[in-house]
């Protein structure tokens, strides 16, 4: 008779052992792993992948920390980034800040501790929101050089500095002070009234490239155009980008999730953590844009009662409460938890930082307004620059921002490049094969996008994923910067077509007519007829001049056709912070974001026309180029003004389609002038 094993046993080489037994000696090899450790073994994770890589990711945690330090305290930044090699492989980062300090007991948790910071809760746009970069990079500089991150603060004018040398003990996730020992461990600092400087020695590599330490200063200073910042690179060279705008950006505000795109999971922790007695209570409180209203009908369409209590709820609870929440319409998050660049900033940072390239043109920035994926809000704007030593046979440089801080790798896996690829930019003047990818041509795409919660692939935040609503909110305002670039090439080309007639009718024609006149001893006969057969165009002319702080802006229309004209002009202005003066004649509209309209009277025949306006509050190079629109006419009858886009929204316009009745009522049409007539009477005489 066979025996068999009792349930529950195996037989190795031989010998029988307990599945309980094994499952006992399994557990015992089980504990837990710190935080510290997990990256120290996985640092690609945090960007520390290579030694050029590594380099440029601790300078970034470095300056991104102290940019936020400075804006959180209302300091204008001055930032100075030092690299100097020690051996081959050994560098020194020293990045010192005007900032208002750490306080000394706080030094060891902020530089010491993953995941120790003051910003992860909070609901509002911040460079550094994990709590894991500065102390990452530390951790880092120890696990390569074996030496401890030297850190200086002074938060008082005449204070002394606290100084200390830190390491991380990756076992438990905690600061080890390894000194300086008292007297030391205070110094004076007296060229700072307040500040700090991190001195951390890392094995990297400096290279000069797209992806190296200048490049990433030079970026950060176009989307941080407050800032100053100088740096000294290994070989003892010294850049320095200089401050461009002498004001901090609005502070951001803390708000309450937004119940857009909430997630199950999300709303049962915020009802199980929430302080207050009832739903309808938590609706109020623990959410924003619901308000008493809002959160009776929510309450109602769940079919659960006002004083359930959130703590008590089951599963099928919140997923009614869920299903009523998404039902519901809110209005959008307020605006004052995130500070994005800006319009006039977008281009002022831009022209300080590019105009050595000499662009031939700025598109007027693109900033969309809020919207909320995942009740997260953000915001996507856009800036083009074109032109002047951009080179035209390379697909255009894209410049990515999430938050004010640039992006330089895994551009590809990024939905801001995926943003720029899925556009047709052949609608837009530049070179694009089969209407997808990146194009080619001489621009500069920018693109940044600032959220209370930034959807990085990865720790290291260098690519943003692809959400559907960035994506198509970052597609919008591409697809209207690149209408302004449109206009511009549009009026570039067909200027350029009509140049030589232009010249010949305002200069060299009246000279000949002149001479001609004076050689057979004959009056100087009118020239309005041959203008008209030369041209036969409505010509747009405009400039801008910036005068005692005012831009003045003079738009000539000369009518060269036989017969009187009428249409619609419509400017663009920057709309924020402008004021429009002294405009002649006076608009029928001026909107709140920029755009102006004006019902011009009919022009007759070879009559000049002018329009010209004033605006207050710009500095001088935040415009000088007018975008023009006209309606109410032949658009391939006019030059210097595009068509009407169909997007633009005007409230009232007597004329209001091209074409679609008489240029002027019945008794005001005036016939086409026979010029060939008028010179032979003259001829006569």
């Amino acid at each position: 008779m066979l025996a068999y094993p009792p349930l529950g046993c195996t037989y190795t080489k031989g010998v029988s052992l307990s599945m309980t037994s094994m499952a006992e000696q399994l557990a015992k090899k089980q504990k837990e792993i710190s935080v510290s450790e997990f990256f120290e073994r996985n640092r690609q994770i945090l960007g520390f992948d290579s030694p050029t890589k590594a380099l440029l990711m601790a300078v970034k945690e470095a300056v991104d920390n102290s940019l936020d330090a400075c804006e959180e305290a209302g300091i204008l930044p001055d930032i100075s980034v030092k690299l100097e090699k020690v051996d081959d492989k050994e560098f020194k980062m020293t990045v010192e800040d005007n900032g208002p300090g750490i306080v000394p007991t706080m030094i060891p948790n902020v530089f010491g501790r993953l995941l120790f910071g003051s910003r992860f809760h909070a609901i509002r746009q911040s460079r550094g929101q994990q709590g894991i970069g500065i102390s990452a990079t530390v951790m880092y500089g120890q696990i390569t050089t074996g030496k401890p991150s030297r850190i200086t603060s002074k938060t008082e004018k005449d204070k002394p500095a606290a100084v200390k040398l830190i390491m991380i003990n990756t076992k438990h996730n905690t600061p080890d002070v390894v000194g300086p020992a008292p007297p030391n461990d205070y110094v004076m600092w007296d060229e700072k009234e307040h500040g700090t400087r991190v001195e951390i020695n890392l094995n990297g590599r400096y290279i000069a490239s797209k992806q190296s330490v200048y490049e990433y200063l030079r970026q950060t200073a176009i989307v941080n155009p407050h800032t100053n910042i100088s740096f000294v690179d290994p070989d003892g060279n010294s850049s320095t980008f200089t401050r461009a705008w002498d004001k901090l950006p609005p502070p951001t505000k803390e708000i309450r999730p937004h119940p857009e795109g909430l997630e199950l999971g999300t709303l049962m922790n915020l009802g199980r953590a929430t302080r207050v007695k009832n739903l309808k209570e938590f609706l109020k409180t623990d959410f924003c844009r619901i308000s008493d209203r809002l959160a009776k009908e929510i309450v109602e369409r769940s079919g659960l009662r006002e004083t359930a209590k959130t703590t008590q709820m089951d599963l099928d609870q919140y997923k009614a409460l869920l299903g009523a929440m998404q039902s519901a319409k809110y209005l959008p998050p307020p605006t004052d938890c995130l500070s994005p660049i800006g319009e006039a900033l977008i281009r002022k940072g831009l022209k300080n930082v590019l105009d050595d390239m000499r662009p031939e043109f700025y598109s007027p920035p693109v900033t969309r307004s809020p919207r909320v994926y995942s009740g997260n809000p953000f915001q996507a704007e856009v800036g083009i620059v074109y032109g002047g030593n951009l080179p035209a046979d390379q697909p255009v440089t894209i410049l990515r921002f999430a938050n004010r801080v640039p992006l330089l790798y895994q551009q590809g896996a990024c939905v801001l490049t995926k943003s720029v690829e899925s556009v047709d930019w052949r609608r837009y003047g530049l070179e694009q094969r089969g209407g997808s990818g990146i194009p080619f041509g001489p621009a500069i795409i920018m693109v940044h996008v600032a959220s209370t919660k930034v959807p990085f692939t990865s720790e290291a935040k260098e690519a943003v994923a692809s959400i559907p609503e960035i994506q198509g909110e970052i597609e919008l305002a591409l697809r209207e910067c690149g209408r302004r670039l449109k206009v511009h090439l549009n009026k570039k080309d067909t200027k350029v077509r009509t140049k030589a007639k232009f010249e010949i009718v305002q200069e060299i024609l009246p000279l000949i007519a002149e001479k001609s006149a004076k050689i057979v001893k004959k009056p100087v006969p009118p020239l309005s007829g041959t203008i008209t057969k030369i041209m036969n165009v409505v010509w747009v002319d405009d400039s801008v001049t910036y005068e005692k702080k005012r831009h003045r802006v003079k738009v000539d229309i000369y009518n060269y056709t036989p017969k009187q004209t009428r249409f619609n002009l419509h400017a663009v202005v920057p709309a924020s912070s402008i004021e429009l003066l002294r405009a002649e004649p006076r608009p029928v509209e001026v909107k709140e974001d920029g755009k102006i309209t004006w019902e011009l009277r009919p022009i007759r025949s070879t009559e000049k026309f002018t329009v010209a306006f004033e605006l207050e509050g710009l500095e001088p190079e935040l415009y000088d180029e007018n975008e023009l629109y006209a309606s109410g006419i032949d658009p391939s009858m006019i030059i210097g003004a595009d068509p009407l886009p169909g997007d633009w929204d005007v409230a009232r316009l007597k004329v209001t389609e091209m074409q679609a009745e008489p240029a002027a009522p019945a008794e005001e049409e005036e016939e086409e002038v026979d010029y060939d007539e008028q010179t032979e009477a003259l001829n006569d005489d």
